[in-house]
């Protein structure tokens, strides 16, 4: 990414906890210069503290970018302190889940370009995805901009319609976990047929983590890559009679699952 713009103006950091620490992570060794970045964040790390970036100091009237990592619990009273650099010479990047674009626009003015942004937490080891859109008050190059710095972290897409944010909280956003426990559940049924806890683990980190790597960098889908694997009247097969059931399998329960933290997602947006 060229960093020139925002290495004239500066880049403002609000919250720089684990998803903040990850992205300046990833600038700083993509070149930004740390001078260029204030943070803003109340409890910085260790790692914070060294990286040579101002630190709860003066920030710049009119940065080039606010990326605002805090949690949604936090935002009431964050945000304004911010609002002097609405107007529309500043963009604004919200990893923050929960607050939507007409809530920055009644903050920080209704001609401010924001670009909400929901990522994952594999953003700590550059893997994760992150989706986002803009404003009507963005272009893009605002939009290229942001994409910039949040590929830092991993993928990025971007969404046609603000409302596909909640599907994409329950999916992306919250899926990491369902497939820790995936793992977890995985590793405990091998334990159950007579494998070493440890050695069950173990082999179910890497029977998880090798499948999803090989799904992304195959050509043929993931529906394919299971017909490969799967013998007729062999051990997938018999195991897959199981999983795939039309009522108690994986698929009526990950409906389930990802339709409960989007409607989760619906409420808690509304409650902001």
């Amino acid at each position: 990414m060229d960093f020139s713009e925002i290495e004239g103006r500066g880049l403002v950091l609000l919250g720089c906890g684990k998803m903040g620490s990850a992205m300046l992570a990833g600038w700083l060794a993509s070149g930004l210069s740390p001078s260029s970045v204030w943070i803003n964040d109340p409890n910085p790390s260790e790692w914070v503290q060294s990286t040579g970036a101002t630190l709860n100091g003066d920030m710049p009237a009119a940065p080039a970018i606010v990326l605002i990592a805090v949690k949604p619990q936090m935002m009431a009273d964050a945000l304004p302190s911010l609002a002097s650099m609405g107007g529309g010479e500043t963009l604004f990047v919200s990893v923050a889940a929960g607050t939507s674009l007409a809530t920055y626009a009644e903050i920080l003015g209704a001609s401010t370009p924001v670009v909400r942004a929901m990522p994952n937490t594999p953003a700590a080891v550059g893997q994760g995805i992150t989706a986002l859109i803009g404003n009507d008050r963005t272009t893009s190059t605002h939009l290229d901009m942001a994409e910039g710095l949040l590929s830092a972290v991993g993928q990025t897409v971007r969404l046609s319609a603000e409302a596909q944010m909640d599907a994409v909280t329950g999916v992306s956003g919250s899926g990491p976990a369902y497939v820790f426990h995936m793992i977890e559940c995985l590793a405990a049924a091998g334990e159950a047929q007579g494998l070493p806890p440890e050695l069950s683990m173990e082999l179910a980190k890497a029977t998880v983590a090798g499948a999803g790597a090989l799904a992304m960098q195959s050509e043929d889908d993931p529906t394919q890559l299971r017909v490969n694997v799967t013998s007729p009247n062999g051990t997938t097969q018999a195991g897959l009679e199981v999983l795939m059931d039309g009522t108690d399998g994986l698929g009526p329960l990950l409906g389930r699952t990802v339709a409960a933290a989007t409607n989760r997602s619906k409420e808690l947006s509304q409650d902001g």
